[in-house]
């Protein structure tokens, strides 16, 4: 986006609070409800304040009924909670009525709640792609493309790739107050037309048609920040629980226009001699307060879907424990709803969960839409009736086009005017995603007495346009936005929602909270180098050391050349820490929650005590013992450069992660820049045999100038020279090393700016850098006549300790198809208890357990021959029970029985005869579906199954 888009924009569309005032405003009386003449006098108090300071301050009832006066901004957990408790007890029950407290207060002065309408106008979206296997990641294919990528450049070979359509001539309202579903069925470009509303398109597509928002382009505000995008990915930092994942997004995202509405709502109640409720007055007061670690919108979001619960568990990914894969897909949820955007753009929120917290969920953001006046597009997967019919608007995508687009309570008849019918007992969502497939659809045809013919989605989006609710949407869109009506703080010009103090503080603290979480990576890196310091102790002993000749000499550097690879490569754990976390940052950056730099500089400046204590273990343990020089200046001056080398280190191997943005690239790269800058360092390769054309590389390796900052504080020494000769210097000489004492100041001023350089090149690889492995549109190969079918197979007979044929007959007679040997087996489970070690938020929370039992004497039993559903809301622990019935549980306690057939059960031969299909998809991002399935064939199916019949099943 331009800047002077945006000013343009913030001219156009920013007023200050005075924007919200309304003429006419109507003076109501004092409330009658009685007061006590304690709190009156408290409130008659606080109304005399400046502004500032009357919305920081509030009344809050404690528990022996006593209202204090107190700073919203210093809420405390408990203070919260309590709040929260009055205000809405049960999420389910009392929700709506806070809701409409909310909008009383807001309707009683007259004030205007903003409101979005979201239009697209001719929406045409393509992408170009390879066909079949030369859209593979291969070496061949990567060369492949970058010779023809040059030959396309001069015009001489034209670009195998093919045109993709994703969205054709789409085009539609989205109006604020109604609740919009967005169904197709799956790969019909529902993930697409939500990134296309809320401005977050990849840049490689091609793009036509228009969106706006009250009238105004995309380019006119930030899209980013006036919409939220809730990604069907789950992508969080594992190590931080669920209040301190929305605690810090709500503190990224800031308060919005929450804080002007409000300064104006206190400015025309004090005018009209209106008190509010004072739990009212203090939530939304808090709600607009930026800058808080802990905020009540956080406690609110928590409360509203149902993580309570789990507030203070980790997150968790696939190598930690953590929450269900439920309330992680309601963490993605949460982690948007506590920002300050209007208009919410929900990619399949509903993944992992159970039908009644979908339900609970949806009619959550229904009550806000409807009260609030909130914008919504949320895509779901199969939603049950009930939620269905929670919304107001139906979009139907199907093949990039939209069938259908209006009011839920006409799209059955849309459908009967075609000739479809929804049975009685199916659900209309169902019904909506089979009807334009051409596998699904003749099931519903209702004109028995015509002969059904495929119609295709394109013939559906024709007839809408002639349906009456689709000649309705066409004059609208007519019509423009009256940009007048358009509200001055529905749309937001501002890049970030809090100032860069702000964001640098936020940053900080979660780096700090995440180097707490990792502490036993820097312990284990203390431990490290205080082994390496007691073996080149022993190796470099001062007793076995003199300084008789240039021998002697040689020692002594090759202890300081080890000094300096120990510390080098110390920063190497770098690499696999910062990669890690880049995920969730480029995530987090593309929302714009804060800008690279205040993400890189946390990263460089809370690993400076590190290196301060790393290195000092090192120098403190080893320079006396190796017997350097005893003057205490120089014992300080090699500590000084020694730090300078570690925080080089530190800031090379993350610039290094950040350019490879993948483990296995950056640590090729990684290990390749320590070789080079080890060899041109000036000690493996003497200065004096570095021909001409390499002797760039020797001015350009930061390891010179360290090395040579080192050489020069030790040999330079006292301890070095005699009245006979100056054995140092004649060392330093004899190995192309500098002899005069101001190298060590020049070294070190060089190591400095290293560090200087390294961290900004880490910060620009952030900004301008995407994730390594984009997803990119690829076409499969069309099959020729001879390859739609696959022929009959007739496998031979398969021994197996089992009873019964591999081989099966068909109800044609003929020998086709495999059944797997196995043998039947039951498994029974008697009081099975699974516990963990209480987690120490919870701790800190006042629980005095020492276990937390997520498993409580549960007994059950399967039956060969009998399909079994284990259901459950989310959270109950389904995945849990499995997960130690497989025996994939590598924590915790288990107590209880498993038995199989009536044996105790052996991890080490269950393995053998079991399959586990886990939540979690991990798969090996590099081979495609069918290598994936064919090697899990050869490792699982037995040694007597030959490779073709492998290949076939």
């Amino acid at each position: 986006m331009e800047g002077s888009d945006i000013y343009r924009a913030s001219n156009s569309l920013r007023r200050s609070s005075t924007a919200w005032r309304n003429s006419g405003v109507e003076v109501f009386s004092r409330s009658s409800r009685e007061e006590d003449d304690e709190e009156a006098l408290k409130w008659a108090a606080l109304e005399k304040l400046p502004t500032y300071n009357r919305l920081r301050k509030g009344l809050l009832t404690a528990s022996h009924g006593v209202a204090n006066e107190i700073d919203v901004s210093d809420l405390g957990t408990q203070e919260r909670h309590k709040l929260l408790e009055r205000l809405v007890k049960v999420a389910e029950e009392d929700n709506e009525r806070f809701l409409l407290k909310l909008k009383e207060r807001i309707d009683r002065v007259g004030l205007d709640i903003p409101t979005i309408e979201v239009r697209y106008e001719h929406l045409n979206i393509e992408a170009e792609a390879f066909v079949g296997s030369r859209a593979l990641p291969s070496f061949i294919n990567s060369v492949t493309n970058i010779i023809e990528g040059f030959f396309n450049l001069l015009h001489i070979t034209t670009s195998k790739k093919k045109h993709v359509t994703i969205l054709k001539d789409v085009s539609g309202i989205i109006k604020p107050r109604r609740m919009t579903l967005l169904l197709g069925p799956p790969s019909s470009g529902k993930t697409t037309l939500l990134l296309a509303l809320s401005g977050k398109l990849d840049k490689t597509l091609k793009v036509s048609g228009r969106v706006t928002y009250n009238g105004h382009e995309l380019n006119e505000f930030v899209p980013q920040r006036t919409a939220a995008y809730i990604s069907q990915h789950d992508l969080h930092i594992g190590e931080m629980t669920v209040r301190e994942t929305l605690a810090f997004s709500a503190r990224c995202q800031g308060v919005g226009s929450r804080y002007d509405m409000l300064s104006e709502l206190s400015r025309r109640e004090k005018a009209a001699n209106i008190k509010p409720d004072p739990d009212l007055d203090v939530y939304m007061k808090a709600t607009a307060t930026e800058g808080q670690e802990s905020s009540i919108v956080t406690d609110y979001t928590l409360k509203i879907l149902g993580l309570d619960i789990c507030a203070d568990t980790m997150v968790g990914d696939e190598m930690l424990r953590g929450i269900s894969g439920g309330q992680r897909k309601r963490v993605t949820t949460g982690e948007m709803l506590v920002g300050p955007a209007n208009a919410l753009f929900m990619d399949e929120i509903s993944t992992g969960l159970d039908s009644s917290t979908t339900f609970q969920i949806v009619n959550s953001l229904r009550q806000y839409v409807h009260i609030l006046n909130g914008t919504a597009v949320i895509s779901l997967l199969q939603p049950a009736p009930e939620t269905y019919d929670l919304f107001d608007d139906i979009i139907l995508i199907s093949d990039g086009q939209v069938v259908y687009h209006g009011p839920r309570e006409y799209v059955l008849d849309f459908f009967e005017s075609m000739g479809f019918r929804c049975p009685e007992r199916k659900g209309v969502a169902d019904f909506l995603q089979e009807v334009t497939s051409k596998k699904d659809q003749a099931q519903y045809w209702a004109r028995r007495d015509q002969p059904y013919r495929f119609v295709k989605v394109t013939q559906f989006a024709e007839a809408f346009q002639s349906f009456h609710i689709g000649r309705k949407l066409g004059e609208e869109l007519v019509v423009p936005f009256d940009k007048t009506k358009s509200h001055p703080a529905a749309l937001t010009t501002k890049k970030y929602g809090i100032n860069k103090k702000e964001l640098l503080k936020a940053n900080l603290s979660r780096e700090y909270l995440l180097m707490k979480r990792n502490s036993f990576v820097y312990i284990f890196k203390l431990c490290q180098l205080s082994i390496m310091a007691l073996m080149t102790m022993t190796l470099f002993l001062r007793t076995e050391l003199h300084r008789n000749n240039m021998d002697d000499a040689g020692l002594y550097s090759g202890a300081l050349f080890f000094t300096l690879i120990m510390i080098m490569f110390n920063g190497m754990a770098e690499i696999s820490m910062t990669i890690a976390k880049l995920p969730v940052f480029y995530k987090q950056r593309d929302l714009l929650f804060y800008p690279s730099w205040a993400y890189a500089i946390p990263s460089w400046i809370l690993k400076i005590p590190v290196t301060l204590l790393e290195v000092a273990v090192w120098v403190f343990l080893t320079y006396y013992v190796i017997g350097f020089d005893p003057n205490v200046g120089r014992f300080f001056k090699q500590y000084l450069i020694l730090l300078f080398i570690g925080q080089m280190a530190s800031a090379l191997f993350r610039a290094i992660a950040a350019l490879g943005r993948n483990m296995i690239v950056s640590n090729t790269f990684g290990a390749f820049a320590v070789l080079t800058f080890l060899t041109l360092g000036g000690y493996v390769m003497s200065k004096n045999d570095i021909k001409n054309w390499w002797i760039w590389g020797y001015w350009i390796s930061p390891l010179m100038y360290g090395q040579n900052a080192l050489m020069v504080n030790e040999f330079l020494s006292n301890s070095w020279h005699n009245t006979s000769r100056n054995l140092g210097v004649e060392y330093l000489e004899s190995r192309g090393f500098p002899s005069s004492s101001y190298w060590y100041w020049l070294g070190l001023g060089a190591m400095a700016g290293f560090v200087l350089l390294f961290n900004v090149m880490f910060s620009a690889a952030l900004e301008i850098l995407g994730p390594f492995d984009k997803p990119q549109a690829t076409i499969t190969e069309e099959e020729s006549p001879n390859e739609g079918t696959v022929a009959e197979v007739e496998l031979p007979r398969i021994e197996s300790s089992g009873r019964g044929d591999s081989v099966v007959e068909s109800s044609h007679g003929k020998k086709k198809g495999m059944v797997l040997p196995f043998e039947p087996h039951s498994i029974t489970f008697d009081e099975v208890i699974y516990s963990v070690d209480m987690p120490q938020e919870m701790k800190e929370q006042g629980v005095q357990e020492d276990r937390l039992v997520l498993l409580k004497g549960v007994s059950g039993a399967f039956r060969p021959g009998v399909l079994t559903a284990l259901m459950g809301v989310s959270g109950a622990g389904k995945t849990t029970l499995m997960d130690v019935l497989a025996g994939r549980k590598t924590g915790g306690y288990i107590d209880g029985s498993i038995k199989i057939s009536g044996y105790p059960k052996k991890q080490e031969t269950f393995a053998r005869i079991s399959g586990y299909c886990e939540q979690n998809d991990i798969h090996s991002p590099h081979v495609t579906v069918y290598e994936s399935l064919l090697y899990s064939a050869w490792l699982r199916l037995p040694s007597g199954v030959d490779s073709k019949t492998r290949k076939v099943s």
